[in-house]
């Protein structure tokens, strides 16, 4: 049984982590809103504008991405998750949401490829705006976090590129929540929406 005193230690060094994990999240979010303030704008314009979202990302950005996509959802956008067996073709209207942080991604890279080749509009959220996803998007917004390959500590005391994951999905909640106040709706309105198969 461990003694008090390495319980003491542990639990000290968990809520350091919460610390750090918070203050480099902060630190982020703060710089993406006085930096990226008309990124974001035209970001929230681009997929209100949209008939309808398609999401893409690889590993963990696919999965905060994917946040979002059921929170448009909710919001009666008709939105889908590049790769799902019943995601539709993309076309002129719709939005590609690509999130990579390199901005390089094989597999984001060829859908946003193919959805300009198919007349739609892509949506670039990565740590590289002068990355070929960054150039072939309308609308880039940078996020500016370590990449998954900087293990230098100095972008983020995080591993990889959890400080970019977690920015995408607090960015995609902030993005939910401007187009909820636009749409007027209230709470109630939008629950019905919500999964009953669970």
């Amino acid at each position: 049984m461990p003694d008090t005193a390495t319980m003491l230690d542990t639990r000290s060094t968990a809520a350091a982590a919460v610390d750090l994990v918070l203050g480099e999240v902060e630190s982020l979010l703060t710089r993406i809103r006085q930096e990226q303030s008309d990124r974001l704008q035209e970001l929230a314009e681009a997929v209100s504008a949209a008939d309808r979202v398609f999401v893409h990302g690889a590993g963990r950005s696919g999965i905060a991405v994917r946040g979002l996509a059921m929170r448009l959802m909710h919001l009666g956008k008709p939105t889908f998750v590049v790769g799902e067996t019943t995601t539709p073709a993309i076309g002129r209207g719709d939005l590609l949401l690509a999130v990579s942080g390199s901005g390089s991604t094989p597999g984001v890279l060829r859908a946003a490829e193919s959805a300009c080749g198919a007349g739609a509009r892509v949506a670039a959220v990565t740590n590289n705006a002068s990355s070929p996803l960054g150039r072939l998007a309308t609308v880039t917004l940078t996020v500016g976090a370590a990449s998954k390959t900087d293990h230098s500590g100095t972008a983020s005391a995080q591993y990889a590129g959890s400080l970019f994951e977690q920015g995408v999905a607090l960015v995609g909640d902030a993005l939910f929540h401007d187009l909820w106040q636009r749409s007027g709706l209230g709470a109630a309105d939008i629950w019905p929406r919500h999964a009953n198969l669970e």
